[in-house]
Formats: C-alpha cells, structure tokens, sequence
C-alpha cells in the first residue's frame, strides 16, 4: 500500500501533506495508541486547532491518510505473464508490510481500532483489486487464463498467504513465498478454478 502523494492545491493542500506525514510517522513509531491529535499538530507544525476543526479525531486523520492512499498513480507490475504479474505483486506487498517503520501493518491494525479507518481501508481495497483486474484481463488476451475468470477470487487466492504468514501469523518473511504463491494461483486460474459457474458452463 503506497503511502499518499502529494496534489497541487497551495496552502490547502501543502498542510494536509504536513499533517498526513506526521501522522504516518507518528503511526510508525508509536502505533495506534501512541497517535494523539496534539503530536500530530506538534510534529507537522500545524496549530492543533486547525487538526481537530479539519479531521475531527484520530480516526478522521487515519481515514484521511487512507483515503490519501488512492491518490496516487501506482499500477500493477507488468512482467509479460500472468505468474510473472502476481509474483511481483507479492513481492511488492511482502516488501510493504515488512518495512520500517511498519506503516502498512500498522495501518491495517488500526483499521480494526477505528470504525472511520476501517471504512477508509475498506475503499482503499477496493481501489487497489480495481486497479489489479489488469492483470487478469492481460492475461485473458495472451489465452493463458479461460475467458471471464473472475479476478477478485484470482487475486485474493495468489495474496492471501503473504497477508497470512505476516500479518496474522507474524512469521518472518519468506523469500520465496510470494513466487510459490503466484505459481499455485495461476495454475489454479488456468484450470477453471476462478471462472463462475454460468460462465464455465457456457464454454
């Protein structure tokens, strides 16, 4: 999950930058219940009072940086195959949730802290398997997938067990997870196992 990109927009938007940088460092370093409102206004140099008139509490500032997130331009790797795609995938969200300081985990526990976050979050994956559709819809094209194989299922079958091992097993990473991952996935997807029932029958 990239972090959010800046816009143009002044004053405005120069202080929500400020203010959602803090608050990612902050998160960082202190998790969920070392966030305060004040040390956010603190480290961005921002009066506390503009933080609290703009996002209210610290479940608006963490749905703001969430929402931040699907800003940016980020696209799904482009390897030239379907395995290739969703092994780069993996590896670029094993990369994500095991950096320091631990944004992305951080932000996925405090989604379940936050009913504000947790709705933030739940938009920002539904951006992000929007985006990732690409990758099957590529690979439909080159014939190394069966024609309407439904993406959502594909996607979450070849990431699942990266989220699995790091985020609720808390093992460490494994190098070789997110190719063995992707592999399992795409042969799985190339044997009809991600196409509807309607669909598969009317082949």
């Amino acid at each position: 999950m990239p972090a959010p990109r800046p816009r143009p927009g002044g004053r405005t938007a120069r202080i929500r930058r400020q203010v959602l940088d803090a608050v990612l460092a902050e998160l960082g370093e202190h998790g969920y219940d070392g966030l305060t409102m004040d040390a956010v206004a603190a480290r961005a140099g921002v009066h506390r009072a503009t933080v609290y008139r703009r996002w209210g509490d610290v479940g608006g500032l963490l749905a703001d940086v969430l929402d931040a997130a699907s800003d940016d331009a980020w696209q799904p790797p482009d390897t030239g195959s379907l395995e290739g795609d969703l092994a780069a995938l993996n590896r670029e969200i094993q990369d994500a949730l095991t950096a320091q300081p631990p944004i992305v985990a951080a932000l996925i526990a405090a989604s379940f802290r936050s009913e504000k976050a947790d709705h933030a979050q739940r938009r920002l994956w539904e951006d992000r398997y929007a985006r990732c559709e690409v990758i099957v819809d590529r690979a439909i094209r080159r014939a190394e997938l069966p024609p309407h194989t439904d993406a959502r299922p594909l996607l979450i079958a070849a990431t699942a067990p990266v989220y699995h091992q790091l985020v609720l097993l808390r093992t460490p990473p494994d190098p070789g997870l997110p190719g063995r991952a992707a592999r399992t996935a795409a042969l799985a997807a190339s044997a009809d196992a991600f196409t509807t029932p309607s669909s598969a029958g009317d082949t």
